[in-house]
């Protein structure tokens, strides 16, 4: 048996049971940036065992159709689209893609992100472009083109992701901190904006997440000793405890939470 692009893919079939769950994520429409891997594979699991109907986008392409393939067993198999998120037209045409073949979307998660390291020397016009493209961008030409579906159905929920790097003022990546502290600017303006057709915007803000990509690029023993100082928790964070936060902020169970970053990092800010 081929390995999962998300580890939690394979877990037995009771393993969402002794979480909650939403009635009224199931049959919603949810599109999910970047989401064959990492954090973004675990949204689509648990969206999907939630009984929503998931899209989602990624460049990977054969990551994403494992992904889909995995989880074909779910009340609504997942729709894979293959997409760079960068290139604005493919980004709405696969949106196109995802209403016609789902319906309206009604959650839209915005994930997609890259934090290659960099120093501030290493940063061309051509390189700071294409980060903020992979990492702010995206976010909002995907509000653009969901949100007449979210204004005619008066609801909807919009969930885009930060991190707390530029809060811990992390270095040696300095485009990303910066396109990362752009996406809460971009949350609490669309959040006011949007709120009187009940629309909801917050941003879902990670720790250091344990993803494979993670563990295997970054992951140092020094930085180890990092997040033990400096979270109140000592455990790992994971891609599914970003998950159940995303379920809650899409779900009716928040439906007066607008304009927020939620911070799920163990207490490290």
């Amino acid at each position: 048996m081929t390995s999962s692009p998300n580890p939690s893919v394979n877990a037995p079939a009771n393993a969402h049971e002794s979480y909650a769950r939403y009635p009224s994520l199931a049959g919603r429409v949810v599109l999910i940036t970047g989401g064959a891997t990492g954090i973004g594979a675990s949204f689509v699991e648990h969206f999907a065992a939630q009984g929503a109907r998931v899209a989602f986008l990624d460049v990977d392409a054969s990551a994403g159709q494992a992904l889909a393939d995995a989880l074909g067993g779910s009340r609504h198999k997942p729709l894979f689209l293959h997409c760079d998120l960068t290139d604005i037209a493919a980004l709405r045409a696969a949106i196109a893609s995802a209403k016609a073949a789902l319906g309206p979307i009604e959650v839209l998660v915005n994930n997609a992100a890259n934090d290659r390291r960099h120093t501030l020397a290493e940063v061309t016009p051509e390189s700071f472009d294409a980060g903020v493209a992979v990492n702010v961008r995206h976010q909002l030409f995907a509000v653009q083109a969901v949100v007449e579906d979210m204004k005619t159905a008066r609801a909807g929920s919009i969930i885009n992701l930060g991190s707390v790097s530029w809060m811990l003022k992390q270095a040696d990546f300095p485009v990303y901190t910066m396109s990362k502290s752009a996406v809460q600017g971009l949350t609490r303006g669309l959040a006011k904006d949007l709120g009187h057709h009940g629309i909801r915007v917050n941003s879902l803000v990670p720790g250091w997440v344990m993803t494979e990509k993670q563990r295997r690029l970054w992951l140092t023993d020094e930085g180890r000793e990092a997040i033990k100082r400096g979270q109140c928790i000592d455990a790992e964070l994971m891609p599914e405890d970003l998950a159940r936060m995303a379920l809650f902020l899409a779900a009716d169970d928040s439906r007066m939470i607008t304009s927020q970053e939620i911070v799920v990092d163990g207490g490290w800010t």
